[in-house]
């Protein structure tokens, strides 16, 4: 797991995890996020278990999650994470090359917030799904 932040002391806005095996998506979904929302650490894991492991490690705020990962599927994972109380309340985005539709199902019954092609991720759905997030009074820093 590679962490990427503009700060070196954890920052007061928790931290963003992105679940990605590509490195170069990875590092563009880590410069929007560090344009966006600077107080907030950037974590990358590149497998669904290193993901578990951070998970564990961090306050996590916001998760990015690609659908395509060597250990499994992010769909599959967003129900996992919705069916465990704390992780539950985490905002996910899915950010995948190939958005299908049992993946679109899969992710509105685990309560993400965005399913959005990785060519249009921008700073608008972290905005919003953080502002979501807190009107529905879940923990976002």
């Amino acid at each position: 797991m590679q962490n990427h932040s503009t700060q070196t002391d954890a920052a007061p806005g928790g931290t963003c995890l992105i679940v990605e095996d590509s490195e170069f998506d990875s590092e563009k979904m880590t410069r929007i996020m560090n344009r966006t929302v600077n107080t907030m650490k950037v974590a990358v894991a590149s497998t669904l278990q290193s993901a578990r492991q951070a998970l564990l490690n961090s306050d996590t705020t916001l998760i990015l999650l690609d659908n395509n990962l060597p250990d499994g599927l992010g769909a599959n994972f967003a129900q996992e994470l919705a069916c465990d109380e704390r992780l539950a309340k985490i905002p996910v985005i899915m950010v995948s090359d190939w958005p299908s539709p049992n993946m679109w199902q899969k992710a509105a019954s685990a309560g993400v917030f965005y399913v959005v092609n990785k060519s249009e991720f921008d700073a608008r759905y972290v905005h919003s799904a953080l502002k979501m997030a807190r009107e529905r009074g879940e923990k976002v820093n």
